[in-house]
């Protein structure tokens, strides 16, 4: 059965794992080296079995210690050339991606990464360069979109493909209108390449989705425009006026913005909690 953790989502820092019984990868290390280290110790998850590193974009909530772990771990990352270069630019990424150990990515593009099948996909946001990923593995097809100001009719052909999904839903629309925000910053988050609203998500969950959909996840919720709380009724409102009902059609969570989640065993039919060592996050 096929593992996936996340060990942050959110401005704080994000990090995703998926893993076999003999493969695993990480998608983003935006969170600390030793936060990390400490949760797969405290759920028993070795980190031999990490053999591969997913990089979606080139910002630091999403990159700072990817440096430090591919050194510490010797692990290969992949990214498209543009967002390589981005690491290398970005000062909040102190120890680098070795030559040896980067690898180019090319967007429609599969390849074989070890247990898995991975084909990113162009997303648009304000960074040098964004990538989704389509990840197939032990027939299972693994979706993750973060970071995206829109969803593109091409990012809905890998949603609709999708068993699991995990998808944006950064802010509440009205929240962050009349929050404290700059009218800069409102409008880059709101843009075609800013970040995906509540209300944006749930659209893209109810346009796309296939019958084979069994679980989504939201990501990236904003702390200062958004609560888990409001961002999954909102998805959960949106849905029900297409027909579809989460929790019976569909399950569907938020992620912890800087906590781990339970590990969470997936299959083409169901998804199994194998258990949460953390209390829930308000």
């Amino acid at each position: 059965m096929v593992k996936f953790i996340s060990f942050g989502s959110g401005s704080s820092g994000n990090c995703y794992y998926l893993c076999t019984e003999r493969d695993g990868l990480l998608i983003d290390i935006g969170v600390g080296i030793r936060g990390l280290k400490k949760a797969f110790r405290d759920y028993g998850l070795s980190q031999t079995l990490i053999h591969h590193v997913l990089i979606t974009h080139d910002h630091a909530d999403h990159i700072k210690s990817v440096g430090s772990i591919s050194h510490d771990l010797h692990l290969p990352v992949y990214a498209t050339r543009k967002v390589h270069q981005g690491i290398d630019r970005n000062y909040c990424v102190t120890k680098k991606v070795s030559a040896d150990l980067r690898r180019y990515l090319e967007k429609d593009a599969t390849i074989q990464v070890g247990d898995f099948l991975v084909t990113p996909f162009n997303v648009p946001h304000d960074s040098s360069d964004n990538v989704g990923y389509l990840i197939e593995v032990e027939d299972v097809k693994f979706c993750v979109i973060t970071d995206a100001g829109c969803i593109s009719d091409e990012m809905g052909q890998y949603i609709t493909q999708a068993n699991y999904l995990v998808i944006e839903a950064n802010h509440d629309i009205e929240m962050l209108k009349q929050g404290p925000y700059p009218e800069y910053l409102k409008q880059r988050i709101m843009s075609q390449n800013g970040h995906l609203s509540n209300t944006g998500c749930g659209e893209a969950i109810a346009k796309y989705m296939g019958e084979q959909l069994r679980h989504v996840w939201l990501c990236h919720l904003s702390e200062e425009n958004n609560h888990p709380e409001l961002a999954r009724k909102t998805v959960e409102s949106i849905l029900r006026s297409y027909g579809i009902i989460a929790g019976k059609d569909i399950l569907l969570e938020v992620l912890k913005r800087t906590k781990p989640t339970g590990i969470y065993g997936l299959n083409k039919k169901s998804t199994v909690v194998e258990g949460n060592l953390f209390d829930d996050e308000i």
